[in-house]
């Protein structure tokens, strides 16, 4: 076994998701790969097609569990990459890479989704769900989440294994 495989990629071998906060300064096991690297090429090549110029990504860089790819670093890299790696880009059509979210607290994001009439009953976060789907609610993501709500003043509508 590779001791740096995720334990969200590890189909083949069994990584238990850790329970409670990460440490800092330490990329956690549940990191996936190159995920928002691949989330964007995606959307560039489509956004060439289709001649759009403004790409939207969701990341957060307050609450984010140490992923190397949800900090501005990042976007900032793949924006330059994207206008010099592109057609669109290398005749003067430059991209523009937005993430709205990506200094926002987790109780700032679970706000503007209230007021934009997001159900968070449909939505999920957890690293390490039941077979049924149900929130394991002591893994870094669910614990993250709880707070943000917490934090906001309202509970979180779905269901915890624990919490």
């Amino acid at each position: 076994m590779n001791l740096s495989t995720p334990a969200i990629t590890s189909w083949l071998v069994s990584i238990d998701v850790p329970k409670g906060k990460v440490e800092e300064n330490q990329i956690p096991v549940t990191y996936v790969p190159a995920r928002n690297t691949i989330f964007l090429s995606f959307a560039l090549g489509w956004a060439e097609v289709l001649g759009a110029s403004d790409i939207f990504i969701g990341v957060n860089a307050l609450d984010y569990s140490g992923y190397p790819d949800c900090r501005p670093e990042f976007i900032e890299a793949f924006q330059q990459m994207a206008n010099l790696a592109t057609k669109a880009g290398v005749e003067g059509q430059p991209y523009q890479i937005h993430a709205p979210l990506i200094n926002l607290s987790k109780a700032q994001i679970i706000e503007q989704g209230l007021a934009l009439g997001v159900d968070y009953r449909l939505t999920h976060s957890c690293y390490d769900p039941t077979p049924e789907g149900l929130s394991c609610g002591c893994c870094d993501s669910c614990l993250l989440r709880l707070k943000g709500f917490a934090e906001a003043g309202c509970s979180d509508p779905i269901d915890y294994l624990q919490s």
